[in-house]
């Protein structure tokens, strides 16, 4: 009997078995009770949002109420522009400007692209730079720094106002529109407005007689004065040679007698061309006094 009991005993064993004790071990893997801890929720609520989402109407539905929230939030009166400031120019060209940029007011500051503004007003012509920003009290300010013409350039187009770096600003029909600018002339004229602009200043002496400034073979320039009268400067230099002809006419009066062209090309040689009827009246007074 006690033989019985003894080998009984011997063979219950309490510890566990191979596969529960590589269960247990497996339970004390930090990354498996992390997979089973956080892991497994995750994968349980993605699984079934997918499944949710995966009906039409839901995702309409999501979609309908996030785009209800974002208007509600974006029409808040503080986002909202109720109109457009343009300052630093004229009426004409802020008309210009009120054109190219059609916004229709009240509008969300959100629904404004500032930077597609800013390069859509800066690519007018008669625009240098511009500023764009969303003044407080919804007001949409444009800040222009305009193109101030220094030059009308006549060309076969017509009458053409341009900037100091030749830069097209607006045509004109007539000269007098503009008395106050100078008038310039010629191939590639428009792209040596300043040396132009010296030209004009050195010929300040002039006064009214000045009708334009006109560049030759795009390569030098000629000076215009009233009475079919011309200066014909030369490539290097040509305000210099200039103040020469000023300096002449003030000591000689050269450009009040009947000269065409004063001839400054060869600077070592000035030559003045009389016109025909004072050439032939000179020639016969000469002839008479060598009789």
């Amino acid at each position: 009997m006690r033989s019985l009991k003894s080998r009984r005993s011997a063979a219950y064993d309490p510890a566990p078995s191979r596969w529960a004790w590589r269960l247990q071990r497996l339970m004390l893997t930090p990354a498996f009770l992390l997979t089973l801890r956080v892991g497994v929720p995750i994968a349980l609520v993605a699984g079934g949002a997918t499944w949710w989402l995966s009906d039409d109407a839901n995702r309409q539905s999501i979609h309908d109420t996030v785009a209800e929230v974002r208007a509600s939030f974006e029409t808040r009166p503080e986002f909202m522009v109720d109109l457009m400031a343009v300052d630093g120019v004229d009426d004409a060209l802020a008309a210009d400007i009120r054109e190219v940029v059609p916004l229709d007011f009240p509008i969300s500051s959100f629904d404004l692209n500032l930077t597609d503004i800013r390069t859509t007003v800066a690519a007018l012509a008669p625009v240098k730079s511009v500023g764009v920003r969303i003044r407080p009290g919804g007001v949409l300010q444009i800040d222009v720094t305009p193109r101030m013409p220094v030059a009308i350039w006549r060309s076969r187009a017509g009458l053409t106002l341009i900037d100091i770096t030749g830069k097209h600003l607006d045509m004109i029909d007539r000269r007098m529109a503009r008395p106050d600018l100078m008038v310039i002339a010629g191939d590639a004229a428009e792209l040596h407005v300043k040396e132009a602009l010296d030209l004009y200043r050195a010929a300040a002496p002039l006064g009214g007689r000045l009708r334009g400034i006109v560049r030759m073979g795009a390569r030098r320039w000629d000076v215009v004065l009233d009475r079919g009268q011309r200066i014909m400067l030369p490539e290097t230099d040509p305000v210099q040679a200039l103040e020469r002809v000023i300096a002449l006419d003030a000591a000689q009066e050269v450009l009040a007698r009947d000269v065409v062209r004063v001839d400054m090309r060869l600077g070592n040689r000035p030559t003045v061309q009389m016109s025909e009827q004072a050439a032939t009246l000179w020639w016969d007074v000469k002839r008479v006094s060598g009789q």
